[in-house]
């Protein structure tokens, strides 16, 4: 689909902005009002936005099965993977182990720390989703032990994924935003994690803990096995054993994200076979796919389990997340329909006249576009790509203002993630929240990420600009 067929149906902004008010007032009712299931409800309301904002008849559907498909074609693969792999590390005893291990090491006050701790760490070089998902086992069993709201123990480790995600490269947001603003990438690293860390705090752990005491959330089953399973299976791996399953799709990506760093930096030649090997190794469902069958090999065959178990056991893993496959990827498909219809570009265009300080331009747009049409990438690359023109080449910029308003930018494409964005259903289901509590916390949340980087950017760019 071209942005030139895009541009044939495009309405004006203020017809686009209420059009998609009224969807998503109507996509709430229908789920918290009305009951309606998530995944329906978000088919009917995609398909009904479609036929409002002036779609063609026959481009409909293709844009309706193309948002799902291209959500699902990420989504699947590592929400399938990472259930297996966590079903294998639960009913094992392989997260007990750890889990174990954790308390031992940091006290049961601390315990939350430690997990958020190390999805910094893992969220560096691995994709939101892919790195929640592959911590979840570990999150559900410490929320178990020590008991209290699930969200004190989640919500906190969900937003340090996010952070990494939205501020750090390699990630793709910050790096595009980065070669667009023609940002040097090795600042904008330094500096995302002087933006992430603060955030990830005032955020993660400080609302996180407020959430937690606020909402009592029960620990989802989502990856539990049966009691059969967990009796049949159990082998209660070492901690060496535990830590290269969790360490290993680390590693494979983190190879993956700094090769094509080296490459892009003119240091590697990504045409090398070796390298180009190195890197497929390292793309994320096959790093997850190795992890898989090495865990199989490890808490299963090694384990003298029956092979029919080990089968069993991965199979049932997967039945308990076809919901959330479904409707993570009914959220796509609700938000291409939002992109389709120019929505972003729309909303974007009215902003860049507006005429304020471009830092604030940038993040205002980034964020309004977020809102608008669910995609953090489609944010921050179409406000890049706005105040492009007034940053590139510009010698009133210095190279760390620069890098601030790519933070900037970052920082208002994760504002209030809604329903119109697949990660907020993968967030809502696997943490066993209704749509309601899931805007009161997740939304929330993101949009204080939001506020909290933009803050921290601004004050980079201010303090730079003083002392140049």
């Amino acid at each position: 689909m071209t942005d030139e067929l895009v541009m044939n149906w495009t309405l004006g902004a203020p017809a686009l902005l209420t059009i998609a008010a009224g969807a998503i007032l109507l996509l709430l009712l229908l789920i918290i009002k009305w009951r309606i299931h998530a995944f329906v409800a978000l088919v009917v309301v995609s398909l009904l936005t479609a036929v409002a904002t002036g779609i063609p008849v026959a481009a409909i559907v293709p844009t309706l099965t193309v948002g799902f498909g291209g959500t699902l074609a990420t989504v699947a693969l590592l929400v399938g993977l990472g259930a297996m792999l966590g079903r294998m590390l639960e009913t094992s005893g392989g997260a007990d182990v750890l889990t174990t291990a954790l308390i031992n090491k940091f006290g049961e006050k601390r315990a939350p720390l430690a997990l958020s701790v190390a999805s910094l760490l893992f969220g560096f070089p691995i994709f939101f989703d892919a790195g929640l998902v592959v911590m979840l086992p570990i999150i559900y069993t410490v929320a178990r032990r020590l008991g209290g709201s699930f969200l004190g123990y989640a919500f906190p480790a969900a937003t340090a994924f996010s952070v990494m995600h939205i501020f750090v490269p390699p990630h793709p947001g910050p790096v595009a935003a980065s070669g667009l603003l023609e940002a040097n990438v090795g600042l904008v690293l330094l500096l995302g994690l002087v933006v992430a860390i603060p955030t990830w705090y005032i955020v993660g752990h400080l609302f996180g803990k407020y959430v937690g005491r606020k909402y009592n959330i029960a620990i989802p089953d989502v990856l539990a096995g049966t009691e059969k399973e967990q009796h049949d299976f159990a082998s209660k791996p070492s901690l060496g054993t535990v830590l290269t399953l969790l360490l290993l799709p680390l590693i494979l990506i983190f190879m993956n994200t700094g090769l094509n760093a080296l490459a892009t930096a003119g240091l590697v030649d990504k045409n090398v076979t070796w390298v180009q090997i190195m890197r497929l190794l390292g793309e994320t469902p096959v790093a997850l796919l190795i992890t898989v069958l090495l865990a199989m090999y490890l808490l299963g065959y090694k384990q003298n389990k029956d092979k029919t178990l080990i089968e069993s056991v991965t199979d049932s893993a997967l039945g308990p997340v076809c919901s959330i496959i479904l409707i993570t990827g009914a959220g796509g498909m609700f938000g291409a329909v939002l992109r389709a219809s120019g929505i972003g570009d729309a909303v974007a265009s009215s902003l860049d006249a507006m005429g304020m300080p471009i830092i604030v331009a940038g993040f205002i747009i980034a964020a309004v576009v977020r809102v608008a049409q669910g995609s953090a990438t489609v944010a921050l690359t179409t406000a890049a790509a706005i105040v492009q023109p007034v940053v590139v080449g510009n010698p009133d910029f210095n190279s760390i203002e620069v890098v601030a308003i790519v933070l900037a930018l970052a920082a208002g494409s994760v504002f209030a993630g809604h329903v119109n964005d697949s990660g907020f259903w993968l967030v809502s289901r696997f943490f066993g929240m209704d749509v309601k509590t899931t805007l009161k916390v997740w939304t929330v949340g993101q949009a204080l990420v939001a506020i909290c980087g933009f803050a921290i950017a601004f004050g980079i760019f201010a303090i730079a600009g003083a002392v140049a």
